[in-house]
């Protein structure tokens, strides 16, 4: 033989690559599509973490506004029951912010 190809052993060689090459084509669109599936999940997460930062920062302000407005209200007896109220509040924000803060 030589050393030389014959014709169908040429074409079995080029019909192997190609099977090869339509495979591995596959394989990446496969990757490249959860490639973008595991993106779009990423941006999901990422925009809820940033609504639970957004939520946080709202009760923290509503939680500073209520001690304030509790330490403004001072120790004058009339006032008991809306500092009850208030401290019955801010338990409540407190437990909140602990669950958010997870």
């Amino acid at each position: 033989m030589h050393g030389h190809l014959h014709m169908s052993e040429l074409v079995e060689i080029v019909d192997s690559l190609e099977n090869k090459i339509s495979k591995l084509l596959h394989k990446i669109e496969l990757l490249q599509q959860t490639n973008l599936n595991l993106e779009k999940e990423l941006l999901v997460v990422k925009n809820e973490k940033n609504d639970t930062i957004n939520s946080l920062t709202a009760w923290e302000e509503k939680y500073n506004a209520l001690k304030l407005a509790n330490s403004m209200l001072g120790s004058n007896t009339n006032k008991t029951e809306a500092k009850l109220k208030i401290n019955t509040l801010i338990r409540e924000l407190d437990h909140c912010i602990a669950q958010l803060s997870e």
